[in-house]
């Protein structure tokens, strides 16, 4: 459990700093990040909402995505990173594909090799 919680928080606080970067950069003033209570909140506008939320209980990160619907993710130890168990993807890897579409430009949030982060 404790693992868990160092590896879940060290990845949330990195997206949070990743994403306000992000959000920076863009200058639109409809975007919005922010962090509260193990639940992130990523504000695109007319582009919807993402919700990253960490899940004790199951020592999953649950995310909301506007663009491929809810998935729930396990920390793969093989893998380092936070994996979708129906289709092997990495969170980081689906966040940044997704991010870069709708940001028209590359989007590296750097949640790869999770324990790196800790």
């Amino acid at each position: 459990v404790e693992r868990y919680h160092s590896l879940a928080d060290s990845t949330m606080n990195t997206l949070l700093e990743s994403l306000e970067v992000l959000v920076d950069d863009t200058g639109d003033s409809s975007y919005e990040v922010e962090y509260h209570s193990g639940v992130l909140t990523l504000r695109l506008g007319e582009h919807g909402t993402y919700v990253i939320n960490k899940q004790p209980p199951n020592k999953q990160i649950w995310l909301s995505s506007p663009v491929s619907g809810p998935k729930r993710y396990d920390y793969s130890e093989s893998a380092d990173d936070w994996v979708y168990s129906r289709d092997g993807r990495a969170m980081g890897e689906l966040l940044n594909e997704e991010l870069t579409k709708g940001f028209s430009r590359n989007v590296d949030l750097k949640v790869s090799r999770v324990s790196h982060l800790v």
